[in-house]
């Protein structure tokens, strides 16, 4: 049980922390070696970094500093980056991390607790992913249930009139990037097991739709957001687009690309569309790479103006697709350099030793959205001046996910 490995863990983390030293240690006197980052490092990090996460945070459920817990998409994500690592380990202790954040949850019926379909919220469909996991592994019918629960949601979901799913019911005619991590890969996952065949298309059409009416060719970057009907603030009165790019929206929609690409089947007549946008993707994030540190900014193309910053949850989701997207052969070799320069960084400036054997990753921006009340403005003083935070799992989860995807 993860308990036990909760107990345990600090014990743990000391060992792998002294190791982890000697490696950086002989991986900085030999300069010269190729990868820049050794596969036996990054695997130790995502151990690591799973440990300590379980004992800042026994329960999964409560991993965005709610001790009361709920159903959330960064409860979703941090589990299936410990399904993830599970996998690759065979240590069953992430895994029963995650399922019992799942069963904290879900009833005999399937049925979520806290969850309501009338919110239209794509957020809560991210916590459906690995459900699919835990359904495969046990076979146990809730998780089942559970997952056509969410699947109902986006037959209802309001869309745009393209059919692109809005963020949220409250944010109408609005596409986030964001919303494309919460909703395609689970959608195409579901296509895939349950073979439904036109799930492909639909979303294919989302990643068609919001990268045609949010990428910008000159920068090489996608905006955060799109309102069909340009009625925010926000938004460009002639493109509808926020104004700025967001380095964690950019993140979110690089993972959505790859991860959505995994259950699209290889014969499907319009997959190249999204391998196009991924490889367009790709160009954007080598372009806006920080030279020195191998690192992404808060806003991604504005590096040089005060206030700016290097933050971790970005860079983490950069690092995931580059180096995903490279092994899978959808972008060119070099991009596996690119990954690997940023996973480096990340580790040199990310990742705080703590007095009792854990560790911290740091600078990860908290949260930022579009509109709602108290408004958001999407300007570049808004996104700067959100607060940032250790250990937030919109930036842990990545961080797992791209020291395994760094390991392969």
């Amino acid at each position: 049980m993860y308990l036990t490995k909760v107990k345990n863990a600090y014990l743990i983390l000391a060992l792998i922390g002294f190791t982890f030293s000697q490696c950086t240690t002989t991986e900085k006197k030999e300069k010269e070696s190729d990868p820049i980052v050794a596969d036996s490092t990054a695997i130790k990090m995502a151990v690591r970094m799973a440990d300590s996460e379980m004992v800042h945070f026994p329960e999964a459920s409560t991993v965005d500093f709610n001790p009361e817990g709920k159903w959330s998409y960064t409860a979703g994500l941090v589990s299936s980056a410990m399904v993830e690592l599970s996998e690759e380990t065979g240590d069953s202790a992430y895994y029963e991390y995650a399922k019992e954040y799942a069963d904290q949850f879900i009833n005999e019926d399937g049925e979520i607790k806290g969850y309501k379909k009338s919110d239209f919220n794509i957020d809560k469909i991210n916590s459906g992913k690995f459900l699919f996991d835990l359904y495969e592994k046990t076979g146990d019918e809730r998780y089942k249930k559970t997952i056509f629960i969410l699947r109902d949601q986006l037959e209802d979901h309001p869309r745009t009139s393209e059919g692109g799913f809005w963020h949220k019911k409250r944010y109408p005619h609005q596409m986030w990037l964001d919303g494309l991590y919460m909703g395609a890969p689970f959608y195409a996952e579901f296509g895939k097991v349950f073979d439904e065949p036109a799930a492909f298309d639909d979303v294919i059409n989302q990643f068609v739709t919001v990268h045609k009416h949010t990428y910008d060719s000159i920068v090489g970057l996608n905006y955060h957001g799109w309102d069909e009907s340009k009625e925010q603030r926000w938004a460009d009165p002639e493109t509808g687009c926020s104004p700025h790019f967001w380095g964690r929206a950019m993140g979110w929609y690089a993972a959505a690309l790859v991860d959505a690409l995994d259950f699209i089947p290889e014969d499907h007549p319009e997959k190249h569309q999204v391998v196009e946008i991924l490889q367009e993707v790709a160009a954007g994030l080598k372009k806006w790479q920080d030279e020195e540190t191998g690192l992404w900014y808060q806003v991604l193309d504005q590096g040089d103006r005060e206030g700016n910053y290097l933050e971790s949850s970005a860079s983490s989701m950069f690092v995931y697709a580059l180096a995903k997207a490279t092994r899978v052969g959808y972008i060119d070799e070099e991009y596996r350099e690119v990954a690997e320069k940023g996973y480096a960084g990340i580790l040199d400036n990310f990742i705080k030793e703590n007095e009792n054997g854990t560790i911290s990753l740091t600078d990860v921006c908290s949260v930022a959205g579009l509109g709602g009340d108290p408004y958001r403005d999407a300007s570049f003083e808004y996104y700067i001046s959100e607060p940032i935070r250790d250990n937030d799992p919109k930036g842990v989860g990545p961080f797992i996910l791209a020291s395994l995807e760094i390991s392969k």
